[in-house]
């Protein structure tokens, strides 16, 4: 069973593209969604609320985690490299090497939560992939909490956007990553803020990607062979996030207190 968490309800867009890549794969999936969001906290709360949120998922039967938040991903994945032995994912690597593969002028920007950004991790990632490349990073704090409120399509969700974007368009970059798991659900906006000529990076979308080409390598399981459960759970319950999650998959999803 794949083990996922996040701040709240913006890694189900992992599970979603985890499902869609690997059908026959079981899916456990905390969402910390009563202490979000992440990105505003100090780097220790961050390892520790990640340390509690893997705990869980291996309790109820994980077998790998996958750290669907890149604020967590940004501070906490040594700490739960060295507390678990299983294997840990993370969202930012395999967000970067799509980066650096796909650009051509090698300026790259980067918009993510305060943690995120403040962390410096793709700027690290990225120069440790191609030193020449020159990458821009923008902090946008108040996006998560506009996602998890539903406000996806608003007017005020766009003008946000809009400004936060501003800098990003002036240093001319051909490549922008999604660096928050939140972003994929107002990707339509930023896309339009950015430009055509702007390749957006879906950190979910990679992550599912790395995910699978690790498990082609390992021995078949009884999850491919027909025996799938999905769960999915939330510290805080609300109305918004059920609307959300049913948007995400496509289809009505059961929500379950821990």
């Amino acid at each position: 069973m794949i083990g996922i968490f996040d701040s709240g309800i913006g890694g189900l867009t992992v599970a979603r593209a985890i499902e869609s890549l690997l059908p026959n794969r079981s899916l456990l999936y905390f969402g910390d969604t009563a202490r979000t969001p992440y990105g505003t906290k100090s780097a220790e709360v961050i390892i520790d609320y990640s340390l509690r949120n893997a705990e869980f998922l291996l309790e109820n039967g994980a077998k790998l985690i996958v750290i669907g938040c890149n604020s967590a991903s940004s501070v906490a994945t040594n700490s739960l490299r060295a507390e678990f032995d299983v294997p840990v994912l993370e969202v930012i690597g395999p967000a970067a090497a799509k980066a650096v593969a796909v650009s051509v002028s090698g300026r790259i920007g980067i918009i993510g939560t305060r943690a995120t950004i403040n962390s410096g991790i793709y700027e690290q990632s990225i120069g440790s992939l191609n030193p020449d490349y020159k990458v821009f990073s923008v902090p946008c704090p108040l996006l998560v909490p506009l996602v998890e409120e539903g406000w996806t399509t608003r007017q005020e969700t766009k003008m946000i956007i809009r400004r936060y974007l501003h800098p990003l368009k002036d240093k001319r970059i051909d490549t922008l990553i999604l660096g928050c798991t939140h972003y994929p659900m107002l990707k339509p906006l930023i896309q339009a803020r950015s430009g055509k000529r702007v390749t957006l990076i879906d950190s979910s979308v990679e992550v599912a990607y790395s995910l699978r080409d690790q498990l082609l390598s390992l021995p078949d399981s009884p999850e491919e062979k027909g025996i799938v459960e999905h769960r999915i759970y939330l510290s805080d319950i609300t109305e918004s996030a059920r609307v959300i999650a049913s948007t995400i998959f496509g289809r009505p999803v059961e929500l379950l207190s821990p």
